[in-house]
């Protein structure tokens, strides 16, 4: 029995730990660029609230081309009238509370209106065209500022690999140095200012930790991700560094742009659109025709029948004498008994049918119409200007990046070669130093040389690696940073 109760405790462990272990994986997702994009996409505001405009853009199309049909309108009344008042279905006057029913159906088509709402129609396509290529610019800024959150991520990892590293160094001399002094053969100085460098490495870990979770906190902001410490990206094979072969010169990757930009396109269509909205306003100068039907019928309590069902009485009344005798001579009229008409029958007697054509000629308005083209006129002028500033903005954005790409990577060979040769200088020092031929000021110094070298190799290597993806990201390509 006791056997069995131990079994069944460590198949019971043994689940637990694989529970554990699976959630423990769960939780520990690896995000890599694409994810970390493809989460921003999805739940990004900005772009939420810019797909709602383009389905909202839709919708005021498709009302602009169901706005050709005719309306039709139906109306209903029901209206008691007390005391006297002529009713409009017996043309009489009518002394006692009446029920009155009216109903009425109408339609109007225009025929021509300046061909305004033809210009509205294209001027709403044009419209949905514009806000899809404004989503694709929120998109790319997303993605691209996703990237670079990601780089400084990977960055600031490195900088803590070497600020680490470089503490290790510093704590081995501690302990080297603390041996000698212990032996006599090193002055208490010496074992002072290495200690207070080990504080100072310390330190430098401290802050670039800080740095690697503030930049992690701002990536998960950045994609809308609740904040968690679990939060761990990918360490993918970057890019090399080094001039791409097949390299644009700034005027060729410009003239690449202008053709594939979204905010390029959006500004061209909203050009476009200013053109429609003054063709819209220039139709308000013309006539509008419209063609209207109507048909209507009622009901009225003051509209009598005869009714067959009651009994016709008679009065007699005098027409003359008999000639000769005298007698007089009568005549009968009979007197009938009414009921207001029926319902049904009034409606079908009752139906009256309409058609016209009505011609609005606009001749005095109060300048409005004028005063829209006018504006009309203006706003075109400021959408052509939208439209250069746009390509101005995105050449210097291209020449600048073209720089500073051309610049990181003359750092990074710089910056290359200025480790490989701190790296020779620091490994002479370290072996003068363990020696006694250096003091741990000199040993101090080397040791910071190397240590700002490596920061501003990597610091170099990102910066190209960003600068490059921008420009391919002006190109048109997917933005991507391995290799």
């Amino acid at each position: 029995m006791n056997t069995l109760l131990t079994k069944a405790s460590w198949v019971a462990g043994m689940l637990f730990i694989l529970f554990l272990a699976k959630t423990t994986t769960v939780a520990q997702k690896i995000w890599t660029l694409e994810d970390c994009i493809n989460y921003a996409l999805t739940n990004n505001l900005d772009i939420k609230n810019q797909v709602l405009t383009v389905e909202a853009n839709k919708k005021q199309h498709l009302q602009s081309i169901l706005g050709l049909l005719p309306d039709l309108n139906g109306d209903a009344t029901n209206t008691w009238n007390f005391g006297q008042t002529i009713d409009m279905y017996t043309n009489t006057f009518a002394t006692t509370t009446v029920r009155s029913n009216n109903f009425y159906i109408s339609s109007n088509l225009t025929l021509f209106s300046g061909l305004t709402r033809l210009n509205t129609i294209q001027k709403n396509k044009i419209n949905i065209l514009a806000s899809n290529y404004d989503l694709d610019v929120i998109r790319n800024n997303i993605s691209l500022a996703v990237a670079g959150y990601y780089l400084d991520i990977l960055l600031n990892s490195e900088l803590l690999d070497v600020a680490r590293a470089q503490r290790d160094v510093t704590t081995d001399q501690v302990t080297r140095i603390r041996k000698r002094v212990d032996a006599g053969s090193s002055a208490r100085g010496d074992l002072l200012n290495i200690q207070a460098q080990e504080s100072a490495d310390d330190l430098t870990v401290i802050t670039t930790e800080n740095l690697l979770n503030i930049s992690n906190l701002t990536l998960q902001q950045l994609i809308d991700l609740p904040v968690t410490k679990d939060f761990i990206i990918e360490k993918p094979r970057l890019k090399s560094v080094e001039a791409p072969k097949d390299l644009l010169t700034p005027e060729q990757v410009f003239g690449y742009a202008l053709l594939s930009r979204p905010e390029i396109k959006s500004a061209e269509l909203k050009v476009k659109m200013s053109e429609k909205n003054l063709a819209i306003s220039r139709g308000s100068l013309s006539p509008v025709l419209t063609a209207g039907g109507t048909w209507g019928t009622g009901y009225s309590g003051a509209a009598k029948e005869v009714d067959p069902n009651s009994p016709v009485d008679s009065i007699p009344y005098f027409v003359g004498k008999v000639n000769g005798n005298g007698d007089p001579v009568y005549k009968s009229y009979p007197v009938y008994s009414y009921r207001v008409k029926s319902f049904s029958d009034q409606i079908s007697g009752n139906d009256n049918k309409s058609l016209g054509f009505n011609l609005r000629i606009p001749i005095f308005n109060g300048w409005q119409v004028r005063t829209a083209i006018a504006q009309a006129k203006i706003q075109v002028d400021q959408a052509e200007l939208n439209l250069e500033m746009q390509k101005r903005n995105l050449r210097k954005s291209i020449e600048q990046a073209y720089a500073d790409a051309a610049a990181s990577l003359k750092k990074y060979k710089s910056a290359t070669a200025m480790v490989t040769a701190q790296e020779e200088s620091f490994k002479y020092t370290q072996e003068k130093f363990d020696v006694g031929m250096l003091t741990s000021f000199d040993f101090n110094t080397s040791k910071k040389d190397l240590v700002k070298a490596r920061s501003e190799l990597l610091q170099a290597k990102y910066d190209f690696i960003f600068k490059s993806t921008i420009l391919n990201y002006y190109m048109g390509k997917p933005i991507s940073i391995n290799q």
